[in-house]
């Protein structure tokens, strides 16, 4: 999903959704690519992926689009293979050097993968650094019993040339921080990219574990181009 999962997915390939500093071109784009393993947030979602995406940016900075990828069935995260897509909408500007997003985000699935979370967006970012925010709810539907579970996310993004380090942290009813570091390069307008997670997804009384315990190393490739 977009370029709140850049390089987890790759810029192109997640080079959509929120988390788009401003400086993308009006009109309407595509992309498609490949990872050795998807992670999403720290959260592990299906082994090798591949996905696609639309999107379209008015001049005005409005934005809206679609991603799509297979999760699990691959042992990774589930046995219960199925499709993400996700919908999305917001807008991008920039402000006295600060590059900013506000976005809805839904992350949707087919067959019993997971539910729907829809979450409010937030960035900003000044120079190297981005902060973002997003607070959403999971709808759980699969025991009526069972209450919808409501969640924080926030991170903090570093950038020095090809090189990003990411802290992201879970809060509200889930809970799990992780850390990345990353490398993306373009070559032949082929976009490639390898990142390092660490989830530590210790267990706080009362929530539900969202990152995933370990290190990993996820290679990535991409490609973007306007429609």
């Amino acid at each position: 999903m977009k370029k709140i999962k850049l390089l987890a997915l790759t810029a192109a390939v997640a080079g959509s959704l929120a988390g788009v500093s401003g400086t993308a071109v009006a009109g309407a784009s595509a992309n498609i690519g490949f990872v050795s393993d998807y992670y999403f947030r720290g959260a592990v979602q299906s082994d090798a992926t591949a996905s696609a995406g639309l999107d379209y940016e008015h001049d005005s900075g409005a934005f809206v689009g679609v991603w799509a990828a297979d999760v699990g069935g691959h042992g990774a995260a589930s046995a219960s293979a199925g499709i993400e897509y996700d919908i999305y909408a917001g807008y991008s500007g920039e402000a006295s050097g600060v590059a900013y997003t506000v976005a809805y985000n839904t992350y949707n699935y087919t067959g019993d993968f997971d539910t729907y979370y829809g979450e409010l967006y937030l960035s900003a970012g000044y120079g190297p650094v981005t902060v973002e925010f997003a607070t959403g709810t999971h709808e759980d539907d699969s025991n009526v019993s069972t209450q919808d579970a409501d969640f924080t996310f926030m991170a903090i993004t570093g950038e020095y040339k090809d090189l990003s380090l990411t802290f992201g942290s879970w809060g509200d009813d889930m809970d799990g921080d992780y850390l990345e570091l990353a490398y993306g390069t373009t070559v032949s307008d082929i976009d490639l990219g390898v990142s390092i997670i660490n989830g530590d997804a210790t267990t706080t009384a009362g929530k539900n574990n969202i990152v995933t315990d370990g290190t990993a190393m996820v290679f990535s490739v991409g490609y973007a181009f306007d429609l």
